[in-house]
């Protein structure tokens, strides 16, 4: 048996790791679940009690085995081995690592560049996964478990999914990579923001009447006042997270790319191995 590795026949290709059927299907069924998590309130009425403290042990605890069943889809979709999973352990470690640097002041978290660059590398299956148990890893080395984290793990799996989504793995060097990427981070940014502000508006009490929620109040008549919300309390937050993100990714983007492929090849990604008759000496 020869592998492709440099040296034995030829490069191991760095583009992101592929979906298939069953990571699709993984993927699918986990963001449904968290689709309507985070956007059930919306549709309750006022006696349904809103708190997400009730339903966020049930949520972390599907949420957990998912993330299992993703990594085991994408491993049985790409024949891929338990070095990929190492390298998903590294760099959510370095993750969670760098979230307590920024300490959340005024949205400066250097973690979400490092998720959206390692998204772009890994692809969107391992992405989900990644994001998820790096925003797992980081509250716990923070202390912020509370009923908001299987939330903030679903918000910061898309957000990397995102990044593996993006077109042109294979064809986008140079630097229009980061430059996409830039822009990708950007608008993720304010994304996830919205999104975790829209898991904590439900059952906050005391806002004004313009940007409070209310129970039972017709769907786009409350979305008009969640985006008041968002203007009124996270806009600046969300800006700072967006900007140290495009900064981040324009200086130093292409030197972690290189580096996060350089380590993937290394760590044998989606190698194709091939089957060569007894006796014959493998090339190189």
């Amino acid at each position: 048996m020869a592998d492709r590795r440099p040296g034995r026949g030829g490069p191991v290709s760095a583009r992101a790791i592929r979906l298939g059927p069953r990571s699709v299907a993984a993927l699918a069924l986990i963001s449904g679940i968290g689709v309507i998590a985070f956007g059930w309130p919306l549709l309750a009425d006022a006696d349904s009690g809103l708190a997400h403290s009730a339903d966020a042990p049930w949520l972390f605890a599907a949420l957990l085995p998912l993330l299992v069943a993703v990594v085991v889809a994408t491993i049985a979709d790409t024949g891929m081995d338990a070095k990929a999973v190492a390298m998903l352990g590294v760099l959510a470690a370095v993750g969670a690592a760098l979230r307590p640097l920024g300490a959340g002041t005024a949205g400066l978290e250097p973690m979400f560049f490092l998720m959206v660059l390692s998204g772009r590398v890994l692809g969107p299956g391992f992405g989900f996964v990644l994001g998820s148990v790096t925003m797992f890893a980081s509250a716990l080395l923070t202390g912020g478990v509370g009923p908001w984290m299987p939330f903030q793990m679903l918000a910061m799996g898309w957000f990397t999914m995102g990044a593996g989504l993006l077109p042109g793995p294979d064809r986008l060097r140079g630097r229009a990579e980061p430059a996409m990427l830039g822009v990708y981070g950007a608008v993720a940014a304010f994304a996830y923001g919205t999104v975790m502000n829209l898991q904590g508006w439900t059952y906050i009490g005391g806002l004004s009447s313009g940007v409070s929620f209310h129970p039972g109040d017709p769907v786009h008549e409350n979305l008009v006042r969640f985006l008041a919300y968002c203007a009124a309390t996270s806009f600046g937050w969300d800006l700072g997270r967006a900007a140290l993100t495009v900064v981040l990714t324009l200086t130093i983007g292409s030197t972690v790319l290189k580096a996060l492929r350089r380590a993937t090849r290394r760590a044998n990604f989606e190698a194709q191995v091939t089957f060569e008759a007894p006796g014959r000496v493998p090339p190189g």
